[in-house]
């Protein structure tokens, strides 16, 4: 994402693919300014256990923002244990009104294993269609990919992997570098 604070700070893909009683997100790693790519191997998918259930989140934005509003969806999943769209509806709502929060600049790509939703700081909390959702970057690459794979046998890493690599392949902001995590539904 870039802003009038930091121009052309480009980078992160983060695809979330339903199949088969699974979901996996993936995350690419790269981080650029201009044209020039500041980080390949930055980690933008993470696991999260609050009250010992495992949530996967991927995040695009700002590091420290997006870390920001992770820690407080474990606390909204702390309260209200094994309800992710409840969780997911309070935390964009605090994201929207609080005036601290609202300056906040990431997305985030949520899963339970089951449930899977886009967060954003204008308040919306979106599940998607197609058993496919992106954020970042080259989202839009990897959603079209993972849509058309969708169509094959592959399994929900299989499509989740060649989506990423189509993506990196067409947008300058996308790297091969991945980071897979799997829930099982």
């Amino acid at each position: 994402m870039a802003d009038d604070k930091f121009p052309g700070w480009h980078g992160t893909t983060i695809l979330a693919v339903r199949r088969g009683g699974k979901v996996v997100i993936a995350g690419d790693g790269q981080v650029s300014v201009g044209q020039t790519v500041m980080k390949g191997t930055a980690r933008k998918v993470r696991r999260l256990q609050p009250g010992g259930r495992d949530v996967v989140t991927g995040f695009a934005g700002s590091t420290a923002d997006a870390f920001t509003l992770l820690e407080r969806l474990e606390k909204k999943l702390e309260g209200a244990p094994g309800q992710l769209q409840r969780a997911c509806v309070e935390l964009a709502k605090d994201w929207r009104t609080d005036k601290y929060l609202r300056n906040l600049e990431a997305m985030l790509l949520v899963t339970d294993g089951d449930q899977i939703f886009v967060v954003t700081g204008a308040g919306d909390v979106l599940e998607p269609e197609h058993d496919v959702a992106a954020i970042g970057s080259g989202g839009n690459f990897a959603l079209a990919a993972a849509r058309g794979l969708l169509e094959t046998d592959l399994d929900a890493e299989q499509v989740a992997r060649r989506a990423m690599a189509i993506a990196a392949d067409i947008c300058v902001y996308t790297n091969g570098n991945l980071t897979v995590e799997i829930l099982e539904g």
